[in-house]
């Protein structure tokens, strides 16, 4: 699914949205940014309540689609820039982790 149709289709809050036509072909849910590197793949969104600017650093290492803050978490204008900065799609839901996982599911997404 690229991720065009897929903000529009979850209904998230665009803190970042590239303007690239990227593909997401999974999810990953997790906080711990070392078990993250371990265990995401290239082209899986991730699903996080982590705010913090390393958290890009992370998804550009990876090549992930985008990041997903998840639970109405404020996000730091810092983390904002630099996903703007390194071209990494960044959203904010209100949803829980597995709400938000069970809507990707139900788009396809695994």
């Amino acid at each position: 699914m690229k991720i065009i149709d897929f903000a529009k289709k979850m209904d998230l809050y665009q803190l970042y949205d590239s303007k690239d036509d990227i593909e997401i072909e999974g999810v990953y849910i997790g906080d711990l940014l070392s078990i993250v590197m371990s265990k995401a793949k290239m082209n899986y969104a991730w699903i996080t309540i982590q705010t913090h600017v390393n958290i890009v650093a992370v998804a550009e290492l990876l090549d992930l689609s985008c990041i997903i803050v998840v639970e109405d978490m404020e996000v730091e204008q810092e983390t904002i820039e630099k996903a703007k900065e390194h071209g990494i799609p960044l959203y904010k839901s209100k949803e829980s982790a597995y709400e938000t996982a069970c809507r990707l599911q139900s788009m396809g997404i695994k």
